[in-house]
């Protein structure tokens, strides 16, 4: 199997022409782009809208990009619609009808004749630019490493030995943020936890009796140390309560139906991808039917050389009248399935960018919400530093000599001092 660059995006994009780059004209947040044919298609930047027309400076509603019409019904692997051979070097090809690149004619030229190298190749039901010929693609994006440039390709399971779908990697990597995001508001449960079992003890230790009886200026801080206690514990309290409803919740509660949308998203795409391959495989059996016209419209050519016959002739005519329906099979064929993959290429570059703008919602989000914790904790600080400057107040008031003096007036037994006795 040949394999693609994940940046390699469905088709050709030639480079801008000099009067069509001129997109300092375009209203704001609109950007112009290339099809592979060249065809010019305009993406609103803001609203991930895109439409063929171009959009001008007065509002309105811009339409999608539809499916045009470009292929070539002249020939079909080198027979005219009427049946009659056309003498050429080269394979024809059909070319595609939406700006997703071109998927050629599935046919064999003529033995003899002279193979161009092809243009594009087919993997897994997507056709894209064959890498030997391929040119260097215009990204949607250019200065981003956007979802919406780096995700057409199918990518090999690391785990199995199948493929995994660009769009379902973009897709897991938006779940993975949900649980991440899932898993920070659980943490922070658990630190509410802690600082709820922190202002538990505290509340606890501080109606300790412990050295209850200290007198003086010093009894007086040691009253006001375990008092300290029951403040610090109540500021943890606000604390957690705080943490729970301005960082947890939020968290928790950030787009509850997250997982649900990206399933119908996640169908969506599948589907479109779905009928990519259905229509694929509509090709290769028309081109295998139009491949048995060819030989039996050959055969029977043979045949009229060797012998002459009214029968014979009417046998050809009937013949290429079954080649030329074989060969009109096969380009409506291609143009159905030309018309699914331009859907699904226009779909994907839609939903690419909304999820975009999701995972920048999310981080921007959650950036938010941690600097309201570290704010929360700035605050918390500054409010237990607060339950210990009436300590610090006391402490330095503290005064034994004062203490003794006080103690000694109180408890005093007499200040008669005893003399030596007398004979």
């Amino acid at each position: 199997m040949h394999s693609i660059h994940l940046g390699a995006k469905p088709g050709m994009v030639p480079p801008q022409t000099a009067e069509e780059s001129q997109t300092s004209l375009l209203p704001p947040g609109w950007q112009s782009y290339l099809s592979p044919q060249g065809r010019r298609y305009y993406v609103n930047t803001t609203t991930n809208e895109t439409t063929w027309e171009r959009p001008n400076s007065s509002p309105r509603t811009p339409s999608s990009p539809g499916p045009q019409r470009n292929f070539q019904p002249a020939t079909v692997n080198g027979y005219h619609s009427s049946g009659t051979p056309v003498h050429q070097s080269e394979p024809v090809h059909m070319s595609l009808r939406k700006p997703t690149g071109d998927f050629q004619n599935p046919g064999s030229p003529s033995p003899g004749k002279k193979q161009s190298k092809e243009s594009t190749i087919t993997i897994n039901c997507v056709t894209f630019p064959h890498p030997d010929t391929m040119p260097e693609q215009q990204l949607l994006k250019p200065t981003e490493w956007s979802y919406c440039d780096y995700f057409w390709a199918d990518k090999k399971d690391p785990q199995g030995n199948g493929t995994v779908a660009g769009f379902e990697i973009l897709l897991q990597k938006q779940l993975k943020g949900k649980q991440m995001q899932k898993e920070m508001s659980e943490f922070i449960r658990e630190r509410i936890k802690i600082e709820e079992e922190y202002a538990k003890n505290l509340a606890k230790l501080s109606q300790n009796s412990l050295a209850a009886q200290e007198e003086g200026s010093l009894g007086e801080a040691w009253a006001q140390v375990k008092k300290s206690l029951a403040d610090e514990a109540e500021v943890h309290l606000k604390f957690s309560s705080k943490l729970h409803s301005e960082v947890e919740k939020p968290l928790m509660n950030f787009r509850e139906n997250f997982k649900k949308d990206m399933k119908k998203c996640d169908h969506h795409i599948a589907d479109l991808r779905k009928q990519l391959a259905s229509r694929y495989a509509s090709v290769e059996k028309a081109r295998k039917a139009l491949t048995e016209r060819q030989k039996d419209l050959e055969m029977k050519t043979q045949q009229l050389e060797i012998k002459l016959s009214n029968k014979t002739e009417e046998d050809i005519k009937k013949a290429r009248r079954k080649s030329t329906q074989a060969g009109d099979d096969l380009m409506r064929c291609v143009d159905l399935y030309n018309q699914a993959q331009s859907k699904w290429f226009e779909e994907m570059v839609t939903t690419t960018l909304e999820l975009e703008r999701l995972e920048v919602e999310r981080v921007e989000m959650i950036r938010q919400h941690l600097c309201q914790y570290t704010q929360l904790r700035h605050e918390t600080d500054m409010f237990n530093q607060s339950t210990v400057e009436p300590v610090d107040q006391l402490l330095r008031k503290v005064d034994p000599a004062k203490d003794r003096e006080l103690w000694v007036k109180e408890h005093k037994t007499g200040d008669i001092r005893p003399v030596d006795m007398e004979i």
